[in-house]
């Protein structure tokens, strides 16, 4: 591991409420590595889905710094934090949201236009790669409709690594998958932060994953109340 790509320093977020304000988080400090595999963890209303909106540019903190592969995002245009959205991060939801009219090929492919990679060989050799890497070298000309939930959450880890991104950005992607795929979904974001070097940030509640990530962030109630190291 080298150096951070992502870097929180004393974070805090207020909301507006009625009398007053409400602080979802609260001097927030975090570091994470290149190539490194992190989980966020904290129950519903932590701040988790908080923090992940404020490390990928759609928002804002109250008080404090976030940088991005070195770059203070506060000081970024909104056309440099789409720029760095859809070049220098993947993201990968709960809901797969793949295209529908598309298949695992080409969903990943689209991924990559969107990140302004021309098209041509080493373009499909990319998507091709990235979809073998996931486990489904076999399902490229598959609809999301042929395949299962757990290949179309695959689908969508290919699609978010397929540009080679410094970052991506797993919220709660094991959700709707049973116990059994949801660690191997684990694993391969483990395997795939080493093996592909990107920092990978991944929010979930679920126990039985904690193990697969270098280490943890935990959140309660707005602050970082753990983040041991799993050496």
């Amino acid at each position: 591991m080298g150096n951070n790509v992502i870097e929180v320093e004393n974070v805090s977020r207020a909301f507006p409420v009625p009398g007053g304000e409400f602080w979802a988080l609260k001097k927030i400090n975090a570091q994470i590595p290149e190539g490194s595999f992190v989980i966020l963890k904290g129950r519903s209303g932590s701040g988790k889905t908080t923090l992940l909106n404020l490390i990928c540019t759609l928002d804002k903190p109250t008080e404090g710094i976030i940088k991005i592969d070195g770059t203070d995002v506060a000081k970024l245009s909104d056309h440099e934090k789409e720029d760095m959205r859809r070049t220098k991060m993947g993201f990968v939801f709960q809901s797969v949201s793949l295209i529908p009219s598309l298949n695992a090929f080409q969903n990943v492919e689209f991924s990559m236009r969107m990140a302004g990679i021309a098209p041509g060989k080493e373009r499909d050799k990319r998507v091709e790669e990235c979809l073998k890497l996931v486990g489904l070298g076999n399902r490229l000309t598959h609809m999301p409709a042929e395949m299962s939930g757990g290949e179309q959450q695959r689908v969508a880890i290919a699609r978010a690594l397929a540009h080679k991104p410094k970052l991506i950005l797993a919220d709660e992607p094991t959700a709707e998958l049973d116990s059994a795929m949801a660690a191997r979904v684990a694993q391969l974001f483990a395997d795939m932060s080493k093996k592909e070097g990107i920092s990978i940030l991944m929010t979930t509640h679920d126990v039985g994953l904690m193990g697969a990530a270098d280490f943890l962030i935990e959140l309660e109630n707005g602050e970082r109340i753990d983040g041991r190291n799993n050496d």
